[in-house]
């Protein structure tokens, strides 16, 4: 970011998120805020005002547990929900491998502590559990696909 007043610098990161937006580098889903965070280097209050100022003005909006999205676009069910429909995917079966955190944060744009929260949740149902050495394992379907278990 160009130096400026640090009153300022909020709406330095919103206009180039609305830039972003208007230019479709960004469609549906922002980047996690630690993302922003990382690629702005400012304070997790700029860019909790700079996202609070876009939605203010209609182009952005929260979704608890799922992230921000450009208004009007994008998938606003939870995260957990989003997860769970992997394991509706074809062909997936009890005992098969489940993806990966790093996985799941790059296909869904979520930070790992959502997803740690939803694989917790997920952990809680039991349809997923630790699998064999590292990682975790399919245990059971959501009902619907069978609700078959380990």
């Amino acid at each position: 970011m160009p130096q400026a007043s640090p009153r300022d610098t909020y709406l330095q990161v919103s206009e180039s998120l609305r830039q972003k937006i208007e230019k479709e580098e960004i469609t549906e889903a922002l980047p996690s805020q630690a993302k922003l965070i990382s690629d702005y280097k400012v304070s997790r209050s700029t860019i909790e005002r700079a996202l609070g100022h876009l939605k203010s003005e209609g182009i952005v909006e929260s979704v608890q547990g799922a992230g921000w999205y450009v208004a009007g676009s994008g998938d606003r069910r939870p995260l957990v929900e989003r997860v769970t429909d992997l394991l509706g995917a074809e062909g997936v079966k009890v005992g098969d491998p489940f993806p990966t955190e790093k996985e799941l944060c790059a296909r869904f744009g979520a930070s790992r502590t959502a997803v740690r929260s939803a694989v917790a949740q997920m952990e809680g149902q039991g349809l997923i559990g630790k699998g064999e050495a590292r990682g975790r394992q399919v245990r059971a379907l959501p009902a619907g696909r069978g609700g078959q278990t380990a």
